[in-house]
């Protein structure tokens, strides 16, 4: 548990760069430009940073990218790091860069991702999956989380409908964002007009191809104390990884965020009446409502009543993706997801601000539901 580690751990500063298309930054580019928005949140500079923590560049997966950020940051860190659990990395390179505090080999560490898919290569968004899926037809994530979702339709009796208040609560909320790639709300109407991707998925049920970088500065509840900006603690941690090809699983439909939140919960000391807002990683419109029933906010079957009744919402019982998420403020992989709950805990969000917020949940996940990761984030003194 968090509680038998012997210090506690905050995040002291957030960065992004701008989201959607970057023309002529590249992807090392793109993560120094976070890392320094970072650092500078925090009221640091690259000389107080121990560790340079990365995911890989999705669009081309290059080797010893950690290091060469740190390089591209003029830093010779103690720690780095490049781990690969697709969109769920962001939480897990924060468990590592506890673990290397705990062990004493460093202090302040940053962690980052930033990629330029939009403006650069897309070839791996459109690989098949694995050798079966190739003979399948399975081309990219689309296809394969479509079968995903008319699973679920079939299972639970999920509804395009209600696919449809997913798109268009996180498009809302993004609407309230001046950084967020897709601002205009849209109507059902449009939604349902919405040119065929993978059936049942139109265009607005499939997040974008972005290009953008961000980033954040993990270090102990004591330094985190000498600086000028309110620390946000990380409270519970969680991973579970399905692992293999979703079609080869026994329940192609469900994700490792059951596992993964109760192992964050018990982490945390922590249930899910303690949650004020979620910033949940949405892929596709099916991703929410799997990941919400799965962590046991609603009963399985009732995710997509929950976004239909409006709880989801700014104003409704348990916010959800309140920057826009994955669908409307930027298609990156997960990091910008941390930088908004980071944001609203501190008050800083503007029209889009949740109510008072003290404890805020994180989910992220990878592949096609192959991996998933779950984080509570507090105030100090939080529930």
């Amino acid at each position: 548990m968090m509680k038998n580690l012997k210090q506690r751990y905050c995040i002291v500063g957030v960065g992004n760069t701008a989201y959607g298309r970057t023309p002529g930054q590249s992807q090392a580019a793109l993560n120094v430009a976070a890392i320094r928005g970072a650092l500078a949140d925090a009221g640091l500079t690259t000389a107080d940073l121990d560790g340079v923590l990365t995911k890989a560049p999705t669009s081309t997966f290059p080797k010893l990218w950690a290091p060469t950020i740190a390089e591209a940051l003029r830093v010779h860190p103690n720690i780095v790091g490049t781990l690969d659990q697709a969109g769920a990395t962001n939480i897990g390179l924060i468990q590592y860069a506890i673990s290397c505090i705990e062990l004493g080999q460093g202090e302040v560490v940053a962690i980052a991702y930033g990629d330029n898919p939009r403006t650069g290569t897309r070839a791996t968004y459109a690989r098949a999956r694995g050798g079966d899926g190739a003979v399948a037809g399975l081309f990219g994530a689309p296809s394969s989380y479509a079968l995903v979702a008319q699973r679920r339709m079939h299972e639970y009796g999920t509804t395009k409908e209600q696919l449809a208040h997913v798109a268009m609560t996180h498009r809302h909320h993004a609407s309230m964002n001046p950084n967020a790639v897709f601002q205009t709300p849209i109507t059902y109407e449009e939604y349902m007009a919405s040119r065929w991707v993978a059936e049942p998925f139109g265009l607005l049920d499939c997040c974008p191809v972005s290009d953008g970088g961000a980033a954040y500065i993990v270090t102990t509840e004591a330094r985190a104390k000498e600086l000028t900006k309110a620390p946000i603690y990380i409270r519970g941690i969680g991973q579970s990884h399905p692992s293999w090809e979703f079609f080869r699983r026994p329940d192609m439909a469900a994700s490792g965020a059951a596992v993964s939140g109760r192992l964050c919960f018990e982490s945390a000391g922590m249930s899910t009446a303690d949650v004020d807002f979620c910033e949940i990683y949405d892929c596709f419109t099916i991703v929410p409502i799997i990941t919400l029933e799965e962590y046991g906010f609603v009963p399985r079957g009732k995710g997509g009543v929950f976004y239909e009744e409006g709880n989801a919402r700014l104003d409704g019982r348990l916010p959800c993706n309140t920057s826009g998420g994955l669908l409307s403020e930027t298609g990156m992989p997960g990091t910008q997801l941390v930088c908004e709950a980071v944001r609203q805990l501190r008050g800083e969000c503007g029209a889009r601000q949740v109510k008072h917020p003290e404890v805020g949940l994180v989910s992220q996940q990878g592949g096609i539901l192959t991996t998933h990761a779950t984080m509570l984030l507090s105030l100090e003194g939080g529930r």
